[in-house]
């Protein structure tokens, strides 16, 4: 099926509740994206350095995955997505809630948000999927929309790390595949390096404070007009915070096994057996019951599990 926007595709994407949390995370398991949710909101909110007065903006909510865990620990929290249908499975998840509010976008323009309303703002798994022209111009989106003082958390895919590279060879072997009218999907895959990545952020205006690409993902933390003494701060505090940021090896090989198994290059077995190695660490939870999601619910492809 062939897209004109990224919002028909999204739509399509977001089309019932179930191929939403699909969608954003590949489960479609309310269960798997809470998990997958709390761990990226305590990557975020360190970043961010969250805090209860903090007025945040999530660019491409989707359903809404981070923003349940990081609105009750701040005053006020805003979701904007180009799909109306993500708005619409987000706000029926985050309606207990009373601190949010939901715009739908309309491409790169964040018109519903003032200028110097927002504090703080963030962007997962999102940049990755939008030409480089548009990542840069919701970037200096979020430079009018965050004022001075603020701090903006960004990533995207990293071309310089060798499973970022290999997950681009990935794209290049559909890409090579694919027929020619085919090849401008308006949701594929983009990278960059460390360099280029935070070159966009810098020449919207921002101050890039920490760079953290010793991963599949380059992620960065970046200020708002901050004096000499607060970003100083700034870096050493996340610095000090990168740990907790920053996405582990262990994350990046998961993360790469789990990319063998949806290209078919592995069994969903050799995962599972992984992650029984690495029983007790904290990356384990977020990949198990997604693996386990995956299988069972594409049993013509692996078999039963119960049966292997």
């Amino acid at each position: 099926m062939e897209f004109e926007s990224y919002k028909q595709f999204w739509n399509h994407q977001a089309a019932t509740p179930e191929s939403a949390l699909a969608a954003v995370d590949g489960s479609a398991s309310e269960e798997v994206v809470q998990i997958t949710g709390q761990f990226t909101a305590r990557q975020v909110a360190t970043a961010l350095e969250l805090k209860p007065d903090d007025r945040i903006l999530e660019l491409g909510c989707g359903v809404g995955r981070i923003g349940r865990e990081l609105a009750p620990h701040c005053a006020h929290w805003t979701g904007v997505d180009i799909s109306e249908k993500m708005i619409t499975h987000a706000r029926e998840r985050l309606e207990h809630l009373g601190n949010t509010a939901f715009h739908q976008l309309e491409r790169t323009r964040l018109e519903a948000v003032a200028d110097d309303s927002l504090t703080k703002a963030y962007s997962v798994a999102v940049l990755c999927h939008m030409d480089k022209e548009d990542l840069y111009l919701y970037l200096q989106e979020l430079h009018r929309a965050v004022r001075p003082g603020g701090l903006i958390y960004v990533e995207t895919w990293n071309l310089a790390h060798p499973i970022g590279w290999k997950r681009w060879e990935y794209e290049v072997a559909n890409w090579q595949r694919s027929e020619q009218k085919q090849r401008k999907d308006v949701a594929r895959n983009q990278f960059c390096t460390p360099d280029e990545f935070q070159l966009y952020v810098r020449q919207a205006g921002f101050q890039p404070l920490a760079c953290y690409a010793d991963s599949p993902w380059v992620q960065v933390v970046a200020g708002h007009s901050l004096d000499d003494v607060e970003a100083a701060r700034q870096h050493r505090r996340l610095a000090e915070e990168t740990a907790v940021i920053a996405y582990s090896p262990l994350f990046g090989r998961l993360f790469e096994l789990t990319v063998d198994v949806i290209y078919g290059v592995i069994h969903p077995r050799e995962l599972i057996a992984f992650l029984d190695e690495h029983a007790g660490q904290p990356e384990v939870p977020v990949f198990r019951p997604f693996v386990e999601s995956m299988w069972k619910s594409q049993p013509e492809r692996w078999g039963e599990m119960g049966s292997v």
